[in-house]
C-alpha cells in the first residue's frame, strides 16, 4: 500500500465532509457557517491535486474520489443551501432550480473528467467550485434578492456549469478575454460593489462568472464574423 496516496485522498475527504457539515448547518439555518463550510471545502479541494502531484501519487482512482467529493461539497450542499436561503417562496420551482444546479453540476464534472485530453488551456463551462462559491458568497453577501431574482440566478450559474462558456484557467492559452466585455463585467460588478462594499467576495465571484457569459456572446457575435 502506498501511504502517500492517503494525504490527497484525505484533503478529497474533508472537502467532502465541509460540504456535509454544510447541509447540517443549512438543516439549522445557520447560513452563515453553512456557507462558510462551503468555501473551506473548496479551499480543500485546490489542494489535493497539489498534494497529490507533489508526491507524485496521481492517479484514476483520486481522479474520481475528486469528483464524488466535489459533486457532494459543491453540487448538493450548495443546491440545499440556496434552496433553503432563498428559493423555499418559489415552491416546487424553487425545488426544481436547486436540482437542476446540482444536476448540470454533475454533468459538468463528468464531462470534466472524459474530456481532460482534449481540453486544454481553459475550463469548459465556469468550475464547479466557483458555482459554488457564487452561491456561498451570496448567502454572505447582505443582498437580499426576490426569490424570483435569486432562482434566475441561481439557474444561470447551474446553465453555464455545463454550457460550453470558455473560462481562462490561468495556464494556458484557451479563450481570450476581451477588452470591452471585461470593462463591462468590471462596470457591473464596481456598481454592485457601491451598493455593499462589505459584498466583495460576492461581487468578485460574480464578475468572474458575468465575464465569462459576456465574453463568450462577444465572441459569437463579432470574433467570428472578423475570422
Amino acid at each position: 500500500m502506498n501511504y502517500k496516496r492517503i494525504v490527497p485522498n484525505t484533503i478529497s475527504g474533508i472537502s467532502l465532509v465541509l460540504g456535509v457539515f454544510s447541509i447540517f448547518y443549512t438543516q439549522e439555518q445557520n447560513y452563515f457557517m453553512a456557507a462558510i463550510c462551503i468555501i473551506l471545502s473548496v479551499v480543500a479541494d485546490s489542494l489535493d491535486g497539489r498534494a497529490a502531484r507533489a508526491l507524485g501519487v496521481s492517479g484514476p482512482f483520486g481522479v474520481e474520489m475528486d469528483s464524488l467529493c466535489d459533486l457532494g461539497a459543491f453540487g448538493v450542499a450548495p443546491a440545499i443551501l440556496i434552496y433553503q436561503f432563498a428559493l423555499t417562496d418559489l415552491g416546487w420551482w424553487g425545488k426544481i432550480i436547486a436540482g437542476l444546479y446540482a444536476f448540470f453540476g454533475c454533468m459538468r464534472l463528468a464531462r470534466f473528467n472524459v474530456n481532460t485530453s482534449v481540453v486544454h488551456g481553459y475550463f469548459q463551462g465556469m468550475p464547479i467550485p466557483a458555482g459554488a462559491c457564487c452561491i456561498a458568497t451570496y448567502v454572505l453577501s447582505g443582498f437580499q434578492f426576490t426569490p424570483f431574482v435569486s432562482g434566475i440566478m441561481t439557474l444561470a450559474v447551474a446553465l453555464i456549469l455545463y454550457s460550453n462558456v470558455k473560462f481562462p484557467d490561468f495556464k494556458g492559452k484557451g479563450n481570450p478575454m476581451y477588452r470591452y466585455p471585461v470593462i463591462l463585467a468590471v462596470l457591473i460588478g464596481g456598481y454592485l460593489l457601491a451598493q455593499r462594499p462589505s459584498a466583495w467576495p460576492f461581487v468578485g465571484m460574480f464578475t468572474y462568472f458575468i465575464a465569462g457569459v459576456i465574453n463568450a456572446v462577444y465572441c459569437a457575435l463579432f470574433v467570428k464574423e472578423q475570422s
